[in-house]
């Protein structure tokens, strides 16, 4: 008969079976389930006899060892749903009786009375018990990894420490587990001398007590090398923990250093602006001229009135001209500065910034040669060519001219769209608190409150770059292709017209999210984007119009350094108009995002945009200039040339890309190799639009932003106009807003997981997050890979299947995002 081993000498489990029953419940209900679907496989898995009660006994049931808990079923097909009963092993104690039994006792909880088929394998449960009883104590449940999280470097160190720490504690409880038996062993052989044994057995017995000297010899130098490990490891712990203190400390005074010199920076353009004030104002009372002079900038800010470039188009500029190297070969058939984004669908994990780094200044130098040539404007000459139309430029009095390929005016077609949306919000919040432990880090990974968005996404902004389409209408209009090179350029300098007083970063799009925006009725084009990847962001465009068609894949490498963030974009946009067939491709420039730390926040645009139209070979190079306190050169000043495939520069542009762009046709002999050229009266192409009223409690978002996120009926579930959070933010709910966005972040990380899991086990069970998926996201909808036939890289194209899949209503091909 077993031998009962419980308190007032009752048999096991009766004598708390009321409480043992109940702790059973609430044991299987805890979540000890989920242990079973943890990453890795069960510490241990099989069957052993439980002792039930006095009339059935001992009864077979199937045990699982996961981390700290041990759990028992009736077979192992009922794993991991339907536990009969389990027990955390953390304060339990464990012990071993005989006819290969043992016990596990929880204070205040329950016991579990075993036994296993021989003593072999009674001994391997108990030291895997064991050693989950030390991973309980040292709260190995609260340490799982999380793939998601972003840890610091000190973060990992700790990691290392615990985990070390972890494999000491388990050491010495198998030097314990060890010497236990030892001794045990020990035990057995001497009681085995003493015994009158044939001598045959005597034999044997000596043959024993050999191998059990030289197991126990063995066993010592194990336990004796084990003991010394540990305390070297703890040593070295010590010395770990303090070197992390002193990093930890020096990184605290480098915030410290950084956030004094902004201070000091900010007193320093305090100054500098109240010295170019004195300058300003004593220019203006020495000047004879009879025309105003120019103060020296005292920096982008809302209430600063800077220089009309068009309106005062300078006599004598210089601009950067790109010409052929004699040996080189045309332009045409080279690829554009910085690494392809294309590059980087080959690896999608690839780390963009880096690529960025690493190419950004390669530069194709054997191919292409910068040249600075001198212009010089005749402003009161009349238009070139009295035979040859004149460019068409911009009616001052409405800066939205009809296109040639329109016969009604647009701003009199279309429905009546929203002028307004809720006023912002006034809320504090330190930028500086959240960027100072992301230095030198990717922001694309980082998650930002709503409180430092905009109620708009990323592929919304992309969307916007086409508020002056009109340009290209007209462009669409003109047959000279230099002419139409210029036109091009103007527009691609009016995609930054709003990111002057615009410092809110967008929305990042949700992977499969989408947005369409049909304006055929008064702007005469459709556009469909869909955010093709999230790690690295990228999102794909299409954008058609019945005289053009333009796409684009938008990626960039964010850079954050202290006191700016530097955000490089690397996609290509490509545009064709159909009557020609002029292919032309061209790389937004960088964006910089100043006074991180203190100060007002503003942003600058710098570098410089090669513009190719690879049916022709003709160029044009813009420069952006970067922003200089002490340059007396125009804010925001944009120059650029339009040269053939030779180097001969045709037109010229200047102006700036927060205001407008004039340009002007070349005269006479314009040779590529001539220093100083000779322009016509210019013509202004582009002027930006002037902002609402209260722009400046909306965002400072202008006419056709305010009508980006407007509620539409029909468009698909995935589109941005139907994203919770945003619509929250729009509305001035921002404490949902974040709510909001933290549930969905939290879904699409769950949706991945579940990715990632059935890839490689299709059998995988999702969690509770990932099961509540209506419909899991797959690949993009809307968009394929193919082959770009300028690069020959994969580069992101529309399948057509939208616009149809809109007509019939039919959605069943969108994820479930939101």
């Amino acid at each position: 008969m077993y031998r009962a081993a419980s308190h007032n000498n009752m048999m096991p489990l009766e004598a708390h079976k009321s409480s043992g029953r109940s702790s059973m419940a609430s044991s299987s209900q805890d979540g000890s389930v989920d242990n079973v679907n943890a990453k890795g496989d069960p510490d241990m898995r099989g069957y052993l006899l439980k002792w039930t009660n006095y009339l059935k006994g001992y009864q077979k049931r199937y045990f699982v060892l996961s981390k700290t808990v041990l759990m028992y079923f009736r077979s192992p097909s009922d794993v991991p749903a339907h536990p009969r009963g389990s027990i955390r092993l953390k304060g339990a104690s464990v012990s071993t009786e005989e006819s290969y039994s043992f016990a596990i006792h929880k204070p205040g909880d329950q016991t579990f009375h075993l036994k296993a088929s021989s003593e072999v394998e009674r001994q391997r449960w108990v030291t895997a018990i064991e050693l989950a009883k030390t991973r309980a104590g040292k709260g190995d449940d609260s340490s799982e990894d999380d793939d998601d999280v972003d840890v610091s470097s000190k973060d990992d160190l700790q990691g290392v420490i615990r985990n070390l720490n972890l494999k000491i504690d388990e050491l010495n409880a198998c030097y314990e587990q060890i010497s236990k038996q030892g001794r045990s062993l020990q035990g057995l052989i001497a009681d085995l001398e003493s015994v009158n044994i044939p001598a045959e057995a005597n034999s044997k017995a000596k043959a024993v007590v050999e191998r059990a000297t030289l197991f126990r010899l063995t066993s010592s130098a194990l336990l004796n090398a084990s003991k010394e490990f540990v305390v070297m490891a703890q040593a070295e712990g010590k010395k770990w923990q303090k070197m992390l203190g002193h990093e930890h400390d020096q990184r605290t005074r480098l915030a410290e250093m950084v956030e004094q010199l902004a201070k000091q920076h900010s007193n320093l353009e305090e100054a500098a602006k109240a010295e170019s004030a004195k300058v300003s104002s004593f220019m203006q009372q020495v000047s004879t001229s009879g025309s105003t002079a120019k103060g020296v900038p005292t920096g982008p800010s809302d209430e600063d009135e800077f220089f009309d470039a068009v309106d005062q188009f300078p006599e004598e500029f210089v601009v950067s001209v790109s010409v052929p190297t004699p040996e080189g070969q045309p332009s045409f058939i080279r690829t554009h500065k910085r690494t392809e984004s294309s590059m980087s669908l080959n690896n999608e994990n690839a780390d963009i910034s880096n690529m960025a780094d690493s190419d950004e200044e390669t530069d194709d130098k054997m191919q292409r040669q910068e040249r600075q040539i001198s212009v010089i404007t005749r402003k009161n000459a009349p238009p070139v060519g009295s035979s040859k139309r004149a460019l068409q430029g911009i009616n001052e009095a409405d800066f939205r001219n009809v296109p040639a390929t329109f016969t009604t005016d647009r701003k009199s077609r279309g429905r009546p769209r929203r002028t307004a949306i809720p006023f912002r919000p006034t809320a504090s919040l330190s930028l500086w608190s959240i960027m100072k432990n992301c230095i030198g880090r990717d922001l694309s990974k980082i998650p930002m409150p709503v409180n430092f968005s905009e109620p708009l996404s990323m592929i919304q902004r992309l969307t916007e770059d086409f508020e002056y389409s009109d340009i290209l209408d007209r462009a669409a209009a003109v047959d000279d292709h230099f002419e139409q090179m210029a036109y091009v350029a103007s527009f691609t300098v009016s995609s930054y017209a709003t990111t002057a007083v615009r410092t809110n970063k967008p929305f990042n799009p949700m992977l499969g999210e989408t947005f369409e925006f049909d304006r055929r009725e008064d702007f005469g084009w459709r556009a469909i984007g869909e955010q093709v990847s999230h790690h690295p962001p990228m999102v794909a465009q299409h954008v058609e119009s019945k005289d053009w068609v333009c796409w684009q894949e938008f990626t960039a490498s964010t850079k954050f350094r202290g006191k700016y963030l530097q955000v490089i974009p690397l996609g290509i946009t490509h545009l064709v108009f159909r009557k020609t067939d002029n292919h032309y491709t061209w790389r937004k420039v960088t964006t910089t995002v100043n006074n991180i730390i203190v100060g007002k926040l503003w942003i600058d645009q710098s570098g410089d945009m090669e513009i190719k139209n690879h049916k022709t070979g003709d160029v044009c190079m813009l420069k952006y200039s970067s922003y200089s306190y002490f340059s007396r050169d125009t804010p925001r000043k944009v120059t650029g040339a339009v040269t053939d495939s030779a180097g001969n520069v045709k037109y010229v542009l200047n102006g700036t890309w927060d205001d407008s762009i004039a340009v002007a046709k070349v005269l006479g002999d314009n040779s590529s190799k001539k220093e100083v050229i000779e322009t016509d009266a210019p013509t202004t192409l582009w002027k930006r639009n002037q902002l609402p009223p209260n722009s400046d409690k909306m965002y400072n978002f202008g006419k056709f932003a305010l009508e980006l996120n407007e509620p539409e009926e029909g468009v698909a579930p995935t589109d941005s106009r139907n994203r919770p959070d945003q619509r929250l933010m729009e509305q001035g709910n921002w404490d949902e807003a974040n709510k909001y966005k933290q549930k969905l972040e939290d879904k699409q990380r769950a949706a991945r997981k579940h990715r990632e899991a059935t890839a490689e086990n299709p059998n995988t069970p999702p969690d509770e997050v990932a099961a509540s998926i209506r419909k899991h996201y797959t690949e993009p909808v809307w968009f394929e890979r193919r082959k770009d036939p300028l690069t020959g890289s994969p580069i992101w194209i529309t399948n057509g299947k939208y616009w149809d899949c809109k007509a019939k209503q039919d959605w069943s091909m969108c994820p479930d995002i939101f």
